[in-house]
């Protein structure tokens, strides 16, 4: 298991059973999107945070200087500009850089958020490009389900944007981002 994801225990919650399933059906379940990072970390977003899903061929994303190691550059997204950000990298993972290039495009996940300014208490929608490694499909959730891991068991990069994790049926843990706290973190970046 990657460095992100938490390690086999036996004392963790697993997810409810499907009696406990069953009697939730009247809960709302959040939909999720499933997401990979290298070297072995799969990731959740949730649905309300996205708006698209991008193959960018290699190239497209202008290099900017003087930017942190995880901003890839700026990209011209519809005729705006699109920041894009190694996600991998912000969270203490492989940077894209460091990896075999095998593909002739990134696939990135276009994030919104709605943020307050300061002196506004309006709500502003900000953008922001995730690349990933691959984009897997959608996932239903019960938020009641989602669980706090314990900060030493996640690498400190990743700690600011969890929300939690997901310990399916099968075993398998799903780390789960927040959004808003990504692009709330991210510098003030213009050209």
């Amino acid at each position: 298991m990657s460095n992100v994801l938490l390690s086999s225990n036996p004392s963790l919650p697993t997810t409810p059973t499907q009696e406990q399933l069953s009697g939730s059906l009247t809960q709302a379940n959040e939909q999720f999107l499933r997401f990979h990072l290298l070297p072995d970390t799969t990731a959740l977003l949730p649905i309300h945070q996205l708006t698209e899903v991008l193959t960018i061929p290699r190239g497209q994303i202008v290099p900017i200087f003087q930017m942190p190691g995880w901003v890839m550059g700026a990209y011209n997204w519809r005729g705006e500009v699109l920041w894009m950000v190694d996600l991998g990298h912000l969270v203490g993972l492989t940077p894209w850089y460091q990896q075999a290039a095998n593909s002739s495009a990134y696939t990135a996940i276009v994030l919104q958020a709605k943020t307050k300014s300061s002196t506004s208490t309006q709500a502003n929608s900000e953008m922001l490009g995730l690349v990933v490694n691959r984009v897997e499909d959608i996932e239903w959730c019960n938020a009641d389900w989602i669980q706090s891991p314990p900060s030493a068991s996640v690498t400190p990069e990743l700690v600011p944007f969890l929300r939690g994790y997901w310990l399916k049926n099968n075993g398998e843990m799903l780390v789960i981002v927040d959004g808003n706290a990504i692009i709330a973190s991210m510098p003030k970046l213009s050209i």
